[in-house]
């Protein structure tokens, strides 16, 4: 376990990510089985989130178990026209109660917020996902063919309770739906040979290594001497920034992995069969650092980043709103996340960004008559992308207004505002 801790590097959401995996891999193996009944199965996981929550949260863990039974009560008393906008609007409520307590904490006080309650909201800000995804489906009739026979409250709320608290996606996504949840429990036990599932559990997890691996040369680099922030060279200002981006969004690209992990451990993730008729594991999946990092234009960029969130927003907010969708959407972004003031400039940022790109492309595209000019298009906007992306992430991880003053201080602030002056200009 100690060298579990030391690999992770001290993050307790990693850490407790890797040992959730032998247990989802026992489920799964006692269900392929026939060990678990149907109804056992959602026992299983509906327990082993309640374990995980109090051994990760301690006291904390409440904050869950509030909104898990809260949902429960808003589905057994409200008709499902209107069981969406109280799910929604409760849960934020509830949420940013608690992020406004850490603001309290940290720039009131002055004091650090204890780490498990951090870890508490990270897992509310995920249970949200879940319970507005769920509350929507319930308002649009999509789970009428799930369960034909609404009278019957009791099998029906134990599968609500364990989709809000199953402990594969308790700490991490991805994000997916009630019905997929649904029919993955009930098809565990057909699901592709051993080999397969082996197989694709030992990939992920060697992305994982790989994943946290990178993150310390990037981080002997940015001790070295060679780079300094707020240097007189430009170059060496942009990069520095540039790579502590990089190394911040590899934290990302780790936890949504492992996520992905314990998921494919407990046999949630097959997603079905390719048209080779192999099986095919990446339907429940944040997206690729591999593809995400080459996206060559940030309006690509935000749809692969964190794709099932990025799916989850434009679902919410984005085809829902009827004035000023795209600000709209990442402004509920920076609401989710907690509104911190580093957030609150990142996701405007990010927001201009993209409708700077949309307007660009426009205007650009039918001027790319030959491949030289595509080629030379993509590569430039490729670093405009990096460059741009680096200022959101600075500004959204580091929170605080000392990440705006950072922001401020570089040379890499110019890239933002030659977004802002495209939507003006073009």
């Amino acid at each position: 376990m100690d060298l579990f801790w030391i690999f992770c590097g001290g993050d307790p959401q990693l850490f407790y990510q890797f040992v959730n995996i032998p247990f989802a891999f026992l489920f799964c193996c006692l269900a392929r089985q026939g060990h678990l009944s149907i109804i056992n199965r959602y026992i299983y996981l509906t327990l082993g989130g309640f374990i995980l929550a109090i051994v990760t949260m301690g006291p904390y863990s409440f904050l869950l178990f509030f909104s898990a039974v809260l949902l429960l009560l808003l589905i057994h008393c409200l008709h499902p026209i209107h069981i969406h906008q109280w799910t929604l609007g409760l849960q934020m409520c509830w949420q940013t109660c608690w992020h406004l307590y850490i603001q309290y904490q940290l720039y009131w006080l002055q004091e650090t917020p204890d780490s498990r309650l951090l870890l508490a909201i990270s897992a509310l800000m995920l249970m949200t996902q879940r319970v507005s995804s769920l509350s929507l489906d319930l308002q649009e009739g999509k789970l009428s063919s799930t369960f034909p026979n609404r009278s019957q409250d009791q099998p029906v709320l134990i599968p609500f309770l364990s989709y809000s608290l199953a402990f594969p996606a308790l700490l991490g996504g991805p994000l997916y739906s009630f019905k997929t949840f649904v029919e993955s429990v009930k098809k565990i036990s057909v699901t592709p040979p051993l080999a397969s599932y082996l197989g694709n559990l030992t990939s992920k997890i060697l992305q994982v290594v790989l994943l946290v691996w990178i993150k310390y040369p990037l981080k002997e680099l940015l001790k070295s001497v060679i780079f300094r922030v707020n240097s007189t060279s430009v170059c060496q200002d942009i990069l520095w920034i540039w790579i502590l981006s990089l190394l911040l969004k590899m934290n990302y690209y780790a936890h949504w992995k492992i996520s992905e992990c314990v998921n494919s451990a407990a046999g949630i993730g097959l997603h079905g069969y390719g048209h080779s008729g192999k099986t095919s594991w990446d339907g429940l999946s944040d997206g690729s650092p591999w593809v995400t990092e080459a996206s060559s234009r940030p309006s690509v960029f935000a749809r692969q980043w964190n794709r099932t969130t990025a799916e989850w927003l434009r679902r919410m907010v984005f085809k829902r709103s009827n004035r000023f969708p795209l600000f709209m959407t990442f402004g509920f972004s920076a609401w989710w996340h907690g509104l911190h003031p580093g957030q609150i400039l990142g996701f405007l940022i990010w927001a201009c960004t993209v409708l700077g790109d949309y307007k660009l492309h426009h205007f650009l595209h039918p001027k790319l008559t030959s491949l030289w000019r595509k080629w030379l298009y993509v590569c430039l906007n490729w670093a405009f992308t990096q460059l741009t992306i680096s200022c959101v992430v600075i500004c959204v991880e580091l929170q605080s207004l000392a990440s705006v003053k950072l922001l401020l201080s570089s040379y890499i602030s110019v890239f933002p505002l030659l977004s802002i002056l495209m939507i003006f200009i073009l």
